[in-house]
């Protein structure tokens, strides 16, 4: 049986773990290493830390950040954020992440997801996709540039390209739910998981243990959280203890 993962997202802006509302209103939500720290210890199965400001500001992700969470942490980190070419990925596998995720550079240049694969790894080559309902309601379109650019771009047939570019995994976060506690897109998670041959992992909503099972119901492989693990709501143990409750097999 397929062990699923639960992996706590860290937004990181500045050195601090900020949160916010379909990537606006961004509040501060505590020290990165400190935090990653805590989830380990209850259970974590991975990591992932996102430079939400490292794109729009133009600069690479920072490197330290990176280090400090590694000096704490045992298990799996991907860190994404202002990767833009295979130097910028290795710089950051050089700090301690295992792997790296990269999302606007990829668009505007899909060959990066060759050339990541290619030295590095399909393994350590992790796709994160923005995907925003389109306004006729048909399919999802990428957004890029944390949410203010869309596009136009089919969410489903970038996932496959992306797949074949050498992409390991991809990091499929629904704009239109990121933030809200509305629960995950699992229309769109079906979409994706059925037309890829590698892992997705669901990102965007969360706010219940339940809503975790739903994506993973709905053809996740792995989920991702911020807000519920934060605030404090639960606890990574809590919600692993009701996934397994429901049948699903968890690393406990």
């Amino acid at each position: 049986m397929l062990t699923h993962r639960i992996i706590p997202c860290l937004d990181v802006r500045d050195g601090r773990i900020v949160k916010g509302i379909k990537f606006q209103g961004l509040r501060d939500a505590g020290d990165p290493a400190e935090r990653a720290s805590v989830y380990e210890a209850q259970g974590a199965d991975e990591l992932v830390i996102l430079d939400v400001s490292a794109t729009p500001e133009g600069r690479s992700t920072a490197a330290e950040t990176v280090r400090r969470v590694r000096r704490v942490l045992g298990i799996p980190l991907t860190v994404g954020g202002g990767v833009r070419i295979a130097d910028d990925a290795a710089r950051l596998l050089d700090a301690g992440a295992d792997k790296v995720a990269c999302n606007t550079a990829a668009v505007s240049n899909p060959g990066l997801l060759t050339d990541l694969a290619t030295r590095f790894g399909s393994q350590c080559a992790i796709l994160a996709i923005d995907a925003a309902g389109r306004p006729d309601g048909l399919g999802w379109e990428v957004v890029t540039h944390s949410g203010k650019n869309r596009t136009g771009r089919d969410a489903v047939e970038w996932a496959r390209e992306a797949v074949e570019r050498g992409a390991g995994e991809i990091v499929l976060t629904s704009w239109d739910r990121d933030g809200t506690r509305e629960g995950y897109d699992t229309a769109l998670l079906t979409a994706i998981s059925s037309a890829v041959s590698v892992p997705v992992v669901a990102s965007g909503g969360a706010a219940t243990p339940e809503h975790l099972a739903a994506a993973l119901r709905a053809g996740a492989e792995a989920v991702l959280a911020a807000s519920i693990f934060h605030d404090g709501d639960y606890t990574v143990s809590q919600v692993k203890a009701y996934l397994a409750s429901q049948g699903f097999e968890v690393r406990r």
